[in-house]
């Protein structure tokens, strides 16, 4: 008999990176199962517009998810204003690629605080709180390209791979606490992160509505393993079962190889480069972002 879904109705969750792309189907999505929605987002301004548009008790505000002081007083706001976290989901990144060798030293930074550093706190945070309650659930955005390695990513891939590799390990560390944990591995998604790839490397790109649902289903359904899409994974399977030299011809075969390339000189993804550049974390900015700033509640 198949089980009951987990109801969503009340429950708050919050999102990082909620402003746009991913995050911001999964806000609605999640609003339209009727839980409490609290959005962090650099961009202190589109976070307070997206929570707007939910019909359900939100909150937007600004974060710096690289500044652990503004990280943790996010989620201690969020608890003030919509209740205790049920759900904390660490969907915040950036994928900057290139060449390794042309690569800088601010950008190799910025990936690690954003993508993997990032994860860490927050989902410390989670377990501190949830574990008091008996219980929670803590969401990992990763990317397939945490599980098979992506050359012209290699910043990227090695963040995502980081971001797996903790989440395996959380997991088995908070079962009996009664937290659950998800990983989701999404491959290529029509967001502004993915601008000038052309070529899809034999998997179908999917809409932010599919990640979400995704999300929405494990939450539901709680589970670890969450590929968008599900193909992906049988894939990555058995790249892991067969001879390294299998791998690295499935890799060509399949057109991972050439992906970032062929997009790192592509005029589209000018405008994205160029915005994440601009996103450095606190530490290099030496100042810090306040998460008790504007904001809104709905």
């Amino acid at each position: 008999m198949a089980r009951q879904p987990r109801s969503l109705v009340g429950r708050t969750i919050a999102i990082t990176g909620g402003a746009r792309g991913i995050g911001a189907a999964t806000a609605s999505m999640l609003a339209g199962q009727g839980a409490r929605v609290a959005i962090g987002d650099l961009d202190a301004e589109l976070a307070e517009q997206t929570a707007a548009s939910l019909r359900t008790p939100s909150l937007g505000v600004a974060l710096d998810v690289t500044d652990t002081e503004a990280y943790t007083a996010f989620l201690d706001r969020v608890e003030s204003e919509l209740g205790p976290i049920d759900v904390l989901i660490n969907n915040a990144g950036i994928m900057p690629i290139g060449p390794i060798g042309e690569e800088t030293d601010r950008t190799t930074t910025n990936q690690l605080a954003i993508n993997l550093h990032a994860v860490i706190h927050g989902s410390k945070e989670a377990v501190r709180r949830m574990k008091q309650r008996g219980g929670g659930h803590i969401v990992n955005i990763a990317s397939a390209a945490g599980k098979t390695p992506v050359p012209s990513a290699a910043t990227y891939s090695a963040t995502k791979f980081g971001v797996v590799g903790f989440s395996e390990s959380l997991r088995l560390e908070v079962a009996d606490d009664g937290i659950d944990v998800s990983c989701v591995m999404p491959g290529i998604v029509r967001t502004e992160l993915s601008s000038g790839l052309k070529n899809t490397a034999g998997f179908p790109p999917v809409q932010p509505e599919d990640v979400a649902e995704a999300i929405v289903g494990a939450l539901q359904h709680p589970r670890f393993d969450v590929f968008v899409p599900a193909s992906i994974g049988p894939v990555s399977r058995l790249s892991y079962l067969m001879p390294r030299r299998f791998g690295d011809w499935l890799v060509r075969r399949i057109g991972v190889d050439r992906l970032m390339a062929e997009a790192a000189s592509s005029q589209e993804r000018a405008s994205y480069e160029a915005r994440v550049a601009d996103s450095a974390p606190a530490a290099i900015r030496g100042k810090k972002s306040k998460a008790s700033g504007k904001g809104k509640v709905g």
